[in-house]
């Protein structure tokens, strides 16, 4: 989901720019003094340059974890991640690792709001039933969320990837577009009939998911 994250951060970013740009024209105007734009501005500018340096840009995004609607913001992570999860474990294909949250993904390094970490083919050249397998590991997070919330939000590092895999295999593009429609159509029936295993497994992953001020699970 890194890709809907982000540009929520950079329209934020775009905001308060304006913002702070039309105070100064009309903060003087007024015949009010230029501290009250020019000291919140540089306090702004101090909070973004430590959240840069110490979250990398997702300070914000912490501090919304943490508020009442937190919850649900991490809950459609965890459906987009366990997605991913149930249908590469129907596929044989071996998660490393899951992570929900952008404290979880902060710890390991990762500037996301979540990740699911495959192991990779052995062959960037994959043969036509791995590139299908892919297709539907891949998609399964996309599919995931339009089957609960009816849209997808993430999923635009896991478009890219597939493309390069697709890409790199030889395939023409009708081909390789043909095949993961059918793979996502694929993933939809499946992820239908598997519901209440896909909401269960997101709901576990969301209640072992670390947050600002609250103990993890495996410390409490």
């Amino acid at each position: 989901m890194a890709d809907s994250l982000g540009r929520i951060g950079a329209r934020s970013a775009g905001v308060a720019v304006f913002a702070v740009s039309l105070a100064a024209l009309l903060v003087p105007a007024a015949g009010l003094s230029p501290w009250l734009v020019a000291a919140p501005a540089a306090v702004g500018v101090v909070a973004l340059t430590l959240d840069a340096a110490r979250f990398g840009g997702r300070g914000g995004h912490l501090l919304a974890e943490t508020l009442p609607g937190g919850a649900a913001r991490l809950r459609r992570v965890a459906v987009h991640e366990a997605g991913h999860a149930l249908v590469a474990e129907a596929e044989g294909v071996p998660v490393r690792r899951v992570l929900v949250g952008s404290l979880a993904c902060l710890r390991e390094g990762l500037s996301v709001g979540g990740s699911t970490e495959f192991e990779p083919p052995a062959s960037v050249r994959l043969p036509l039933e791995d590139l299908r397998r892919w297709s539907r590991v891949l998609q399964a997070g996309m599919v995931a969320e339009q089957l609960l919330y009816g849209e997808s939000l993430g999923g635009a590092d896991d478009r890219a990837l597939l493309g390069r895999l697709w890409g790199l295999s030889g395939h023409d593009v009708a081909t390789a577009q043909r095949e993961q429609r059918r793979a996502r159509r694929e993933v939809l029936q499946s992820l239908r009939l598997e519901r209440q295993g896909l909401e269960s497994r997101a709901e576990a992953l969301l209640s072992s998911a670390p947050r600002l001020g609250r103990r993890s699970p495996a410390a409490a």
